[in-house]
């Protein structure tokens, strides 16, 4: 007998006949004689459409009932699939986060699992029920709901899968595995049997949506070995894991874009030491996260710094800049995109950059910026050109 965590998205119980499936699904899996702990996200479109309702509520809603608000999502999800799951006479109880055992930071929207306390769920486990719990939420220490943002479902999964020593962790989407670059938007990509963890998290935190890059770090950390399926078609989906035997030899495995990316330039700042320090020291304090960083070479004792966040952090750190009396000079880029391949081949091939770029030139693209490591390379080009760009990149590096 082995203990399976199963994740399944919003597209998977996003009516009655999705969650009958998965309620299936998760049927078949326990009555083979395991214990099954399924994390659930919100339906389908549910979380924008409560997004939407605060919209016509306040153009400014605090942090804290956003959170309020949205973890309702969730309950509704494992309400309806424990009923679907006691329909067909597998015994289930459904949890919240906080139930569950989540205790999280205070950083409302965007929570950071602290600690997990799985008495609640191991007691569950030891009735022979499957346990539902609602991913995405949990609790902080002044008893109040917190959210863990963009794909905290799968961070939940995982966060559950490490604490309880689980055998395997399933995270069951609308799509097959993890593919070269999405199926849905580029031809003849492949689909991969393997891949490792840190060329996973690489094309999760470059926009790849099949997992949450978040996640991927957590099953790094603890050694959970993943498995991403769908909940559609039952056949064998992809493994992440830390080795893989790549027998194929690929130097890439992916192709990604990330449009929720903005750029911005500030002019004219002092070139002399420091200076970086109290700029990013500043967009800490309020937790926005940077990615690539471009500075220009000093002249006549100044020099510019470029740097790329998410587009929704972009007002936030503007104003910071500008409140701070120091870098009001600064610009904007909204209309960006971030495209970029990733493959731990590419630390003993030359020539893959050189690719890229051809594709990209072929492809009539400007690169604004340029960011690489040992595993991934990555371009910021114009946002309308992005899904072209993608399949250029993917026809001459996978053809």
């Amino acid at each position: 007998m082995a203990l399976i965590v199963q994740k399944f998205g919003g597209s998977s119980v996003k009516d009655r006949n999705r969650i009958f499936n998965v309620a299936r699904i998760v049927a078949n899996t326990h009555k083979a004689g395991n214990d099954v702990v399924v994390v659930v996200s919100a339906q389908g479109d549910t979380t924008d459409d409560l997004i939407a309702k605060a919209a016509e509520i306040t153009h400014n809603p605090s942090a804290r009932e956003m959170d309020m608000l949205l973890a309702a999502g969730e309950e509704i999800s494992i309400a309806l699939l424990a009923m679907a799951l006691n329909e067909l006479g597998c015994h289930a109880t459904s949890l919240t986060g906080w139930q569950a055992g989540f205790r999280t930071d205070r950083a409302y929207t965007k929570a950071r699992i602290t600690r997990m306390e799985t008495e609640r769920i191991s007691s569950e486990l030891e009735r022979n029920r499957v346990v539902v719990v609602a991913g995405f939420q949990g609790l902080n220490k002044l008893d109040d709901i917190t959210t863990l943002g963009r794909g905290g479902s799968d961070t939940s999964a995982v966060a559950i899968a490490a604490a309880l020593h689980a055998d395997r962790c399933q995270i069951y989407t609308d799509v097959e595995g993890v593919y070269t670059a999405d199926p849905r938007k580029v031809r003849n990509t492949r689909k991969l049997e393997e891949i490792t963890f840190d060329e996973m998290l690489e094309l999760a935190s470059l926009g790849a949506q099949v997992l949450n890059n978040r996640s991927v770090e957590l099953a790094k950390k603890y050694n959970v070995e993943l498995e991403v399926l769908s909940s559609l078609n039952p056949v064998p989906g992809t493994v992440v894991k830390e080795v893989t035997k790549d027998m194929e030899g690929m130097l890439i495995k992916g192709v990604a874009k990330d449009t929720d990316v903005a750029v911005i330039t500030i002019l004219n700042v002092p070139d002399e030491p420091g200076t970086s320090f109290k700029i990013f020291g500043l967009l800490a304090q309020k937790n926005i996260n940077v990615d690539i960083i471009l500075q220009s070479t000093g002249r006549d004792g100044k020099k510019d710094i470029s740097f790329t966040c998410a587009q929704g952090e972009a007002e936030t750190a503007m104003r910071v800049l500008k409140e701070s009396g120091k870098f009001k000079d600064a610009t904007c880029d909204e209309t960006c995109a971030k495209v970029s391949i990733v493959g731990a081949g590419m630390q003993s091939h030359s020539g893959v950059a050189s690719k890229m770029f051809e594709a990209l030139s072929n492809n009539n693209n400007n690169i604004k910026m340029i960011s690489t490591s040992e595993i991934k390379i990555s371009c910021i080009i114009a946002r309308d050109d992005a899904d072209k760009a993608v399949s250029a990149i993917h026809d001459m590096l996978f053809d």
